[in-house]
């Protein structure tokens, strides 16, 4: 079991470490570069060359059963959800077989309007302490089911 952070833009790495370090779980962050590498054994930097997805495409191709992906991105959640990983978004929602169609065709839809209306302003709420605590307390249950 591992813990893949897609890490471009990911504000609750600090918060991953601390919980895998709790568990002695191994964690790879990974990204195209800029991200200082953590002095903790158990967190392992990944960088992959510079291009669209690399990061995307890395964590894809090894996730499996028990692993836990954390990633604001849903095309990629939903390829790891088919591996039959545990995902979560930065805020805790947990990402699964049985709403990652919906949150796909969701964005996808989104996607289209403002491709549609280029003066459509948009963009998500910000970053919020309570989803910092959502996300632990996801984390942790997430790694539990993992390792139960």
């Amino acid at each position: 079991m591992a813990i893949y952070v897609d890490a471009d833009a990911c504000p609750v790495k600090a918060e991953v470490e601390r919980v895998a370090t709790r568990h002695a779980l191994r964690v790879l962050i990974v990204s195209n570069g800029g991200i200082r590498p953590s002095q903790n054994p158990l967190v392992q930097t990944v960088i992959v060359p510079e291009g669209p997805d690399e990061a995307d495409k890395w964590i894809a191709d090894r996730v499996g059963p028990g692993d836990i992906v954390i990633t604001g991105d849903i095309p990629l959640a939903a390829r790891c959800v088919e591996a039959r990983a545990q995902v979560l978004k930065h805020d805790g929602t947990a990402l699964t077989p049985e709403n990652i169609g919906n949150i796909l065709a969701t964005r996808d839809l989104l996607a289209d309007l403002r491709a549609a209306d280029p003066f459509r302003q948009g963009g998500g709420r910000s970053f919020a302490k309570a989803d910092r605590s959502r996300f632990l307390d996801a984390l942790e249950r997430a790694v539990r089911r993992s390792s139960g």
